[in-house]
């Protein structure tokens, strides 16, 4: 199942793993774990904020990528299961039979 994972890091701790490099090393570490088909980052409400796209087969891997974020981050973290333009139009076809 193809996932969103939408982050974001409190200012106070964002501002303190940017200057340890825990903040590199856990985006780094994110991407190696999700291999993603994209990764975005951004500032929102004034926190760094990050999106990333990525399949998942087996729902039980969540708390490996998830718990990371909290423990290393404080991140905040929602995930949600997202369609491209392909799984859309097939679900739409689905729904019409």
């Amino acid at each position: 199942m193809r996932l969103m994972l939408k982050f974001t890091i409190p200012v106070e701790k964002g501002n303190q793993a940017a200057r340890d490099g825990k903040l590199d090393r856990a985006i780094d570490e994110l991407i190696e774990q999700t291999q993603p088909e994209a990764a975005y980052f951004m500032v929102e409400q004034g926190k760094r904020a990050g999106l990333i796209f990525f399949e998942l087969a087996d729902p039980a891997g969540l708390p490996e990528i998830n718990e990371p974020l909290f423990a290393k981050l404080d991140a905040s973290v929602e995930i949600v299961p997202v369609l491209n333009r392909d799984d859309l139009r097939k679900g739409l076809s689905a729904s019409s039979s």
